[in-house]
């Protein structure tokens, strides 16, 4: 236990220096953590409410409400099966279990025991991993695989499924879906699995998503859509970020996200990172991108409170590290386990943690959807100090979590998988992380019972990014339902309640906010292309100016290769001031200073290219730009007007 409590103080006092412990929270406390009590379903259904949301860092229900995703992954319905040899041979299957394809343990104890297990355990939200395949799969599932659960006889997988989701939200539970691989061979390497669009395309993928979203939409506790599990590359290529070809991830998350939210708006939507870039030899270059990327380039949904990052972290793993142990893939770079807690705690913002900063264009929560380590039998010293650093990282930072996995089996105590919580027997007998002789116990009690933030978060400032580095980007409700505004050119327009602040010079980048947005007026949105608008006085003597009619708002723009070609103006509900400033910005950077942490500032939304951004308490009315001295048409300045 000393030793424990020495990890403990030096995780806390690691996270201390990185200032990544929000105000208000508790740093972890040494002593012996108790059991969490077991809330009832009726006592966790009557405790929130959805749809969720989010506020800068934090989940919300509907009331504005903190909900903190205290989460497990109940596995199966993924599939089990490793890829050869029978898919019904124990010894073919994840640990020698046969899910058929189903959440683990039907078989074993009826959902009701099972449930009961999980609020043993703490739990407010289970992440429910499914197949694509299992969309499409009219098999009707063996007796045998729901011995415990006859009701479920006679029923597909996606049934089974139903039924499970039907179950855990009648007893208040949050669920998550998520799209955990294509086909049902798990896990993991070169599997087939590799991305979204490994073994199907991404226009499947995402009709699998809507197909999902609509099943689901009258049920207001299946509250979020977790895109994709671990991506990766496969034999010949990576994922990127950002580059627009057909293995950005960046962009197919985002036009998914978008179609799931068009199709039912209360989800979250929650992306996680690319897991492995590169081939893992020593020379070549290899890591774990993870969130990493997100600082640079961010997310921007239509429904911009509805985004959540996520990212996994196991002791065995490691930023360069792909956790093989010997042949392939397996290489010298450290592993998590192998770091100080300091460092542990430094890697974990950088790769993760970070995104939580508030006032950013990427400020969003991030839920650690899987984190776990072997239970049971266990002897690896590294990864039993691994998982007490880890889960005082999470529990300092107040972060969401869902450890994996929920469920397995044993035999006479012995699990078969001993990184679950919850084990059954053939006869249903029950063997729990709380039960004597598992070794996480502890560190588990003690993340669970954190201290966490609670009640009402406040409604802070939102900022968004617009990217048109390769299409266009249209984020708002009220434009998609019209035609296109500026035919033959990119563009990008923010989503509904905010409006464009600041724009990047060469690279078609934007930046939107809601701070002090007036509301939005009657009246049709302005497309403007020329200076029809400029009546008031030149602003940019010898320079070509786009202006918004008077009353008026940017709230969009649209570029023909990196020249502005077009701005869109949206009418605001009451006169705006007319005084303004000029901002240039075709020499550096004229952006608010990043000391404040706030507006954004301390974020590069355009990385290598100058940037002009108007203050939080105004608003773009014109961009200047010119074609001489081979300035090429970019933006040189921003007329800011005061928007009170």
């Amino acid at each position: 236990m000393r030793r424990l409590a020495f990890r403990l103080l030096s995780v806390a006092m690691a996270l201390s220096a990185l200032a990544v412990v929000p105000p208000g929270t508790a740093s972890a406390d040494p002593g012996p953590a108790a059991a969490p009590v077991p809330l009832t379903g009726a006592q966790l259904a009557a405790s929130w409410a959805g749809p969720l949301s989010t506020r800068g860092r934090y989940v919300v229900d509907a009331s504005g409400n903190r909900f903190k995703l205290r989460s497990g992954n109940w596995s199966g319905a993924q599939g089990t099966w490793q890829g050869s040899g029978s898919t019904t041979d124990p010894a073919n299957n994840q640990a020698g279990q046969v899910s058929y394809n189903l959440p683990l343990g039907l078989d074993r104890a009826p959902l009701a025991e099972i449930l009961a297990g999980f609020h043993s355990l703490g739990l407010n939200s289970v992440r429910l991993p499914f197949a694509d395949a299992m969309i499409r799969d009219t098999t009707v599932v063996p007796d045998a695989a729901v011995a415990a659960n006859p009701q479920l006889r006679g029923s597909t997988p996606l049934q089974v499924y139903d039924a499970v989701v039907a179950a855990l939200t009648a007893d208040g539970f949050a669920v998550i879906l998520n799209n955990h691989t294509t086909t049902y061979r798990f896990c993991c390497g070169l599997d087939g699995n590799e991305r979204w669009n490994s073994s199907q395309s991404t226009g499947q993928w995402v009709e699998d998503w809507l197909f999902m979203a609509n099943r689901y939409r009258a049920n207001q506790r299946v509250v979020g859509a977790d895109l994709r599990n671990e991506v990766r590359r496969d034999v010949w290529d990576d994922p990127n970020w950002g580059m627009g070809d057909g293995h950005d991830e960046y962009a197919a998350f985002e036009e998914a996200g978008n179609r799931i939210l068009q199709a039912d708006p209360d989800l979250l939507i929650i992306m996680e990172g690319i897991n492995w870039q590169g081939i893992p030899l020593a020379g070549l270059p290899h890591g774990r991108p993870m969130l990493k990327p997100v600082a640079t380039l961010s997310n921007t949904l239509i429904d911009s409170g509805k985004l959540v990052y996520s990212a996994h972290f196991y002791a065995y793993t490691g930023s360069a590290n792909t956790g093989a142990s010997s042949g392939m893939g397996a290489t010298g770079d450290p592993r998590y386990q192998d770091l100080t807690p300091e460092q542990l705690a430094a890697v974990v913002d950088e790769e993760a943690l970070f995104v939580t900063r508030s006032g950013q264009h990427f400020t969003a929560p991030v839920w650690i959807s899987e984190f776990g380590a072997g239970g049971r039998g266990s002897t690896d010293a590294k990864e039993h100090a691994w998982l007490d650093d880890f889960t005082a990282i999470l529990a300092a930072h107040d972060t969401d979590f869902a450890v994996w996995p929920l469920v397995g089996w044993h035999n006479g105590g012995v699990p078969q998988d001993s990184w679950a919580l919850l084990h059954y027997d053939r006869a249903g007998r029950r063997l729990s992380i709380e039960d004597p002789g598992d070794w996480r116990a502890d560190a588990w009690n003690r993340l669970v019972t954190a201290p966490s933030y609670t009640g009402p978060v406040p409604e802070a400032p939102r900022w968004n990014l617009l990217d048109l580095d390769h299409t266009d980007q249209n984020v708002s409700r009220h434009m998609l339902a019209l035609p296109d505004w500026s035919s033959g050119n990119r563009k990008g327009d923010c989503p509904d309640g905010q409006r464009l602040i600041g724009l990047g010079r060469s690279d078609s980048r934007g930046l939107c906010t809601d701070a002090g947005q007036p509301a939005a007026g009657p009246g049709e949105w302005v497309t403007v292309t020329d200076e029809r608008y400029v009546t008031d006085g030149d602003w940019a003597s010898g320079y070509n100016k786009l202006q918004c009619p008077a009353g008026h708002l940017a709230v969009g723009y649209g570029v023909h290769n990196n020249a502005m070609a077009s701005l869109l103006c949206a009418p605001a509900a009451t006169a705006l001031p007319a005084t303004a400033r000029v901002l240039w910005f075709e020499h550096g950077d004229n952006r608010p200073p990043a000391s404040t942490g706030a507006d954004s500032a301390a974020s590069d939304w355009a990385p290598g290219y100058y940037k002009g951004q108007c203050a939080s308490g105004e608003y773009v009315a014109g961009v200047a730009m010119t074609w001489r001295w081979l300035h090429g048409g970019v933006p040189d300045a921003l007329l800011c007007r005061p928007v009170a």
